[in-house]
């Protein structure tokens, strides 16, 4: 028999993550761009400065219901019309509201980005918001809180952010609001959010692909420029607290088979120096199957599937804010175990993080969470979507343009030392607010006897 030969690895190129042109439009909508030859699907993101802290009192879900709106009609298109010709041009578009403001994501082949980016312009320019459309996306929002409030994860979140944050905080609500919120939305109110908060001068555009051959000045001169509005005044940005006094939560599921974990507390931003150490001791921490948390809990133990570490920036103050202001971010340890293993599951985590405490982590777990984090990230960034959503970050989280590419340099320079005093500092075994979602009967005093905070049962 005879073989081809084995094909052989190519020369090893070096690669940065990429580094995007800013301007400005006329109308002063901030403009990101960023040529990616051979993308032919190019990624558009655009961010309103409309935050969740902004939704006036009771009309929390009103940023969501908005930033659902837009792709429901303009003043050119009826909402049918405007999806067809979204899909004339092969051409998909999203939204979403979160505690920095709403977002709008568009992806489209190249040739039609002209018309894509004229759609775009005209739902930020002239939505429709017709009461019929306002509406059904109430209900549709009505329709999804229970089906959340039965999923044991997002339970878990949402009782977490309850616990961390003071009740006149918009963090300690749920993101889109709630069945009473909810339902006071209507289109009047969806407009006078626009109105106040929707506008060219506040706004970011990211623009990512193939642009060769692409004259982008001028399709986006004749697209999103076409909008317009007045400037704004600086918005107050309150300040971030957050009580991560050690204590438990359990919230009741009669009969569940399996406990929900969600253990956590508010830490620094990517603006703080530890960033990158924390990144990468929570690497290796929780980070993937073969990190210490999963290397106890599932392989030695058996109890659960998987267990993560992970940190989630929540929000970064603008340059413009007040001195002293911080942003915050979510650092987590999330996981399901069965019901019988929630008292030994929880018992074995917390000896994890005092072996990790005592003892430091290893320069191999360093070394390989360094290989996977910077090994991985030409393969993380190989479409236009993935750069075009982590230059949006950095816009929404007013960071450096470079900031991405010179993450990976610190990581790579981060030692051992550096990262276990990061991933000890951001979970301290006496300072982490504990959600479990499960069956108190059978939870509620095996936990009690690990003596790791005060147990409250809340309803499910």
């Amino acid at each position: 028999m005879e073989f081809h030969p084995r094909p052989q690895a190519g020369e090893a190129r070096p690669w940065a993550f990429p580094t995007p042109e800013r301007g400005a439009l006329d109308n002063g909508l901030t403009l990101l761009r960023c040529h990616r030859p051979g993308q032919q699907v190019v990624a558009v993101e655009v961010l309103l400065d409309s935050p969740l802290e902004a939704e006036p009192e009771g009309l929390d879900g009103v940023a969501t219901i908005m930033a659902r709106a837009f792709s429901e009609g303009t003043d050119k298109h009826s909402a049918e019309d405007f999806a067809a010709e979204l899909e004339r041009c092969g051409a998909t578009l999203d939204a979403h509201a979160d505690h920095p403001g709403v977002r709008l994501s568009l992806e489209v082949p190249v040739s039609r980005l002209p018309k894509a980016l004229g759609l775009l312009a005209d739902a930020l320019r002239a939505p429709a918001f017709a009461d019929s459309e306002i509406e059904r996306l109430v209900r549709n929002r009505l329709d999804e809180i229970p089906h959340e409030s039965a999923n044991p994860a997002r339970r878990a979140a949402k009782e977490l952010s309850k616990e961390l944050f003071p009740r006149t905080s918009r963090m300690s609500r749920p993101r889109q609001g709630t069945e009473e919120t909810v339902a006071a939305i209507d289109a009047a109110a969806v407009r006078a959010f626009y109105e106040k908060h929707v506008r060219p001068a506040t706004a970011s555009a990211v623009v990512v692909g193939d642009l060769a051959g692409t004259d982008l000045d001028a399709v986006l001169a004749d697209t999103l420029g076409s909008w317009t509005g007045g400037t704004a005044a600086p918005r107050p940005v309150p300040p971030i607290t957050a009580d991560d006094t050690g204590r438990v939560v359990i919230v009741d599921r009669p009969g569940a088979v399996q406990t929900q974990l969600l253990i956590g507390r508010i830490g620094p931003d990517r603006h703080d120096r530890v960033w990158p150490a924390q990144v990468l001791g929570t690497y290796c921490l929780g980070g993937t199957l073969t990190s210490r948390l999963d290397r106890v809990l599932r392989e030695e133990k058996g109890y659960t599937y998987g267990v993560r570490a992970f940190t989630q920036v929540l929000r970064s103050p603008a340059p413009s804010s007040p001195e002293g202001a911080t942003g915050a971010a979510m650092m987590a340890i999330s996981g399901s175990v069965d019901t019988a293993s929630t008292g030994p599951a929880l018992d074995d985590l917390w000896k994890v993080l005092r072996t990790l405490a005592a003892d430091g982590l290893t320069d191999d777990e360093r070394d390989v969470a360094v290989q996977n984090l910077v090994g991985v990230a030409p393969l993380k960034y190989e479409t236009a979507a993935a750069v075009a959503g982590t230059l949006a970050d950095q816009v929404e989280q007013h960071l450096p343009d470079d900031y991405q590419g010179h993450l990976y340099q610190r990581f790579a320079t981060t030692g051992t030392v550096e990262a276990t005093a990061a991933v000890v500092s951001a979970f301290p075994v006496d300072r982490l607010v504990t959600v479990l979602v499960g069956d108190a009967s059978q939870i509620e005093e095996p936990v009690r006897a690990l003596g790791i905070g005060e147990v409250t049962v809340v309803s499910g």
